[in-house]
């Protein structure tokens, strides 16, 4: 199989190519950030023919870099490579282009680029409608809903649930005001990069997928549960309207996600609740062992001690642009707390009050656009009227 990867360098990107090394595809096109010492290393051992990476390094990716590969500084132009499937893990607004290239030019995304479906997902699925491209998420929880779904009709589904782990602070401290960084980066399952374990100390990050599933399978966010579930055994369930379940397990290892999502990519979602099967189920090795028996834990999320997952879903139903400002203020929020300008709880504040005076009017690219630059802007004045807000 001939792959593109966006984000290279990340931990999905990483991971990503792990699957790759161990299945014996083929990389066609790599985009990355400014870590040029770990991307050479990517170029060396799997050859793509093009590389992006961001303008500020670029002089110095051409020198390093210009005769493995064809050196650029524009992503989208990996998105649209031609390529079975195009792993998108590039985060933040930056994934938004590429993620449009490549469903407008036809090719099929497995999406791990939470905030296409969060901030812009009608305008996604337009742009899929116009190409002709396929969307299948990658996020563990996702991807278990999709397997949950598959050979069954939505019409027959009364709820979704995603789990979440709790985060570290699931049994405490009661009191969440002199958390530090170092105690927020500190998750109990996973092993993510900075943003994200902040984003899942507060929960914020299971908003986000709630608002991503809702858009994914054409559902409101009313219909999308939440579940604490510490074991992380369990990524998703799917409630059918007579009462029966249905859930995913698995192990905590995000290969089995993304090898899942690639494999279903060629022929997956065009549309929301459009569920296909997997073409292929690649293999993963180490897992076939895995072990059964213990005992798995299911309790409801404690939205007073985690006000951000209550937010998300507000400002999933109020939709247009209110989860737009909503993940852009958290952007430069959880960025304050990591550089120890914002206390923990100030995080949710923050994003509260972003909220209530996010502007109203249409999603389109520009108002897009604009509202993001608005709730950053917002979100940086409000940070700096106390420092420990």
């Amino acid at each position: 199989m001939y792959l593109t990867l966006l984000g290279s360098t990340g931990s999905i990107g990483t991971q990503t190519l792990d699957v790759i090394r161990e299945r014996g595809d083929t990389v066609a096109a790599l985009a990355a950030g400014r870590n040029l010492d770990l991307l050479e290393a990517q170029v060396r051992e799997f050859r793509p023919r093009l590389v992006s990476v961001e303008q500020s390094v670029l002089p110095e990716a051409r020198e390093r870099l210009g005769s493995l590969a064809r050196v650029i500084a524009d992503p989208a132009e990996v998105a649209v490579q031609d390529a079975d499937v195009c792993v998108n893990a590039m985060s933040g607004l930056k994934g938004l282009a590429p993620t449009r290239a490549a469903l407008e030019a036809g090719r099929a995304v497995a999406l791990a680029t939470k905030e296409a479906m969060v901030i812009s997902h009608h305008l996604i699925w337009e742009a899929a409608a116009r190409g002709g491209g396929r969307i299948v998420p990658v996020d563990s929880e996702h991807t278990g809903v999709y397997q949950a779904l598959t050979g069954e009709h939505l019409d027959d589904v009364a709820e979704l649930i995603l789990t979440a782990s709790g985060g570290p602070f699931r049994q405490g401290p009661a009191d969440l005001s002199q958390i530090t960084p170092t105690q927020a980066l500190r998750h109990p399952s996973w092993s993510m990069g900075r943003k994200i374990t902040i984003d899942s100390a507060t929960l914020f990050n299971k908003g986000l997928e709630v608002m991503e599933a809702a858009s994914l399978y054409g559902v409101p966010v009313s219909q999308v549960g939440v579940l604490v579930h510490p074991q992380s055994i369990v990524h998703a369930l799917v409630r059918f309207r007579d009462g029966s379940l249905k859930a995913q397990l698995g192990p905590t290892d995000m290969r089995l996600s993304i090898a899942y999502a690639i494999d279903a990519a060629p022929s997956g979602m065009r549309f929301p609740g459009d569920v296909r099967g997997a073409r292929r189920r690649g293999e993963v090795a180490g897992h076939l062992g895995f072990d059964l028996t213990g005992q798995l834990e299911f309790s409801a999320p404690d939205l007073t001690r985690f006000p951000c997952l209550g937010l998300a879903y507000r400002a999933g139903a109020t939709g247009q642009l209110a989860p737009t400002a909503l993940n852009a203020a958290d952007e430069v929020a959880v960025d304050a707390f990591l550089d120890g300008q914002l206390s923990f709880l100030g995080i949710a504040r923050v994003l509260e009050t972003v909220l209530d005076e996010a502007p109203g009017g249409q999603l389109t690219w520009d108002t897009l656009a604009q509202t993001d630059t608005w709730a950053r802007r917002r979100a940086t004045e409000l940070i700096g009227t106390e420092v420990k807000l």
